[in-house]
C-alpha cells in the first residue's frame, strides 16, 4: 500500500481511535497505547489547557507521537462547527473532524452543512477531514473544498454494525485523491480489516473499542487486524473465482 500521508504528516498506523466513552483517563491511556495509535479525536469539551485538569483528555495522550484532532460533536450546523473549529486553532489545535449531525436519533451527518463547514475551515489554514455519508459525489466535493482526507460512514455512528455501505465505500476509493478514512460503525477488528481489504487508507473507531469489556485488549485486536489486512493488500491476493479451482492437478491419475 502507498504511504499514508494527511496533512503533511505521514502515518505508520492506519488505525486511528477516538476518545469518547472510556471510563475513566487512565483506561484511555492503556488503549491508547495497546493500540499503537498514531491519531486520535478528541471533543473540544474535553480539551482544557491544563492537561492535568481531571475532564481534561489530553493527559492521556502522548502529544510527542500522537496527533489530536478535535471534533465538532454537537454542533447543528455549519456556523456551530467552523464557530466550535475556531475556538480550537486559537488553542492550538490546527486539525479537525467536521461532525454535524442535527439528528440525535440517528446521528446522520448534514451534507450540506458539512461541506459548508470544510470550505471555510479549509481557508482558516486547517486541515479538515469531514465525516460523511458515504456519498461518493459528496466525497469529492468536499475533497475540491480542500479537505485533507474524506471519513466516510461504514454504518451509523456506535451502531457496532460494520460496512453496511460497503459499494459506496469502494467508489469514494475509486475516485479519491485524498486519503479515505472509514469511520462510525466499526464494531469489530474484522469490519476494519475489511475496510482495509475494500482500499480504504485507514479506520477509525471509538465505541468498539471503549464500550468492550477489556478495551485495551479490543484495540491490540484492532491494532493487529488493521496490520493483517495491510499485508495481505500488499501480498496481493487473487482474483475471485465464479468456479472452483484445485490446488493439486486433476489430471495424475490419468
Amino acid at each position: 500500500m502507498k504511504s499514508l500521508v494527511i496533512g503533511g504528516r505521514k502515518f505508520a498506523n492506519r488505525f486511528f481511535l477516538g476518545t469518547g466513552k472510556f471510563a475513566s483517563r487512565e483506561l484511555t491511556r492503556a488503549a491508547l497505547e495497546a493500540s499503537g495509535t498514531e491519531l486520535v479525536t478528541a471533543a473540544l469539551t474535553r480539551v482544557h489547557e491544563d492537561d492535568a485538569a481531571e475532564d481534561s483528555i489530553l493527559g492521556a495522550i502522548d502529544r510527542s507521537r500522537v496527533q489530536v484532532m478535535l471534533n465538532t460533536s454537537g454542533a447543528r450546523n455549519a456556523e456551530e462547527a467552523v464557530r466550535m473549529a475556531k475556538i480550537g486553532k486559537a488553542a492550538g489545535f490546527n486539525w479537525i473532524k467536521i461532525e454535524i449531525h442535527p439528528d440525535a436519533r440517528y446521528l446522520m451527518p448534514d451534507p450540506i452543512e458539512t461541506l459548508s463547514a470544510v470550505r471555510e475551515c479549509a481557508k482558516l489554514g486547517m486541515v479538515v477531514l469531514p465525516y460523511i455519508n458515504a456519498d461518493p459525489v459528496l466525497a469529492r466535493r468536499c475533497e475540491d473544498a480542500g479537505a485533507a482526507a474524506v471519513m466516510p460512514l461504514g454504518s451509523p455512528i456506535g451502531s457496532n454494525r460494520g460496512l453496511r455501505t460497503r459499494d459506496m465505500i469502494e467508489i469514494i476509493v475509486e475516485q479519491s485523491h485524498v486519503p479515505v478514512v472509514v469511520d462510525a460503525g466499526i464494531g469489530l477488528p474484522s469490519h476494519a480489516a475489511e475496510a482495509i481489504e475494500l482500499g480504504a487508507d485507514a479506520v477509525l473507531a471509538n465505541t468498539a473499542v471503549a464500550a468492550a469489556e477489556d478495551p485495551v485488549k479490543m484495540a491490540e485486536a484492532f491494532r493487529f487486524a488493521v496490520r493483517a489486512a495491510e499485508l495481505a493488500v500488499e501480498a496481493g491476493p487473487p482474483t475471485a473465482r465464479a468456479t472452483a479451482s484445485a490446488t493439486s492437478p486433476m489430471d495424475i491419475f490419468a
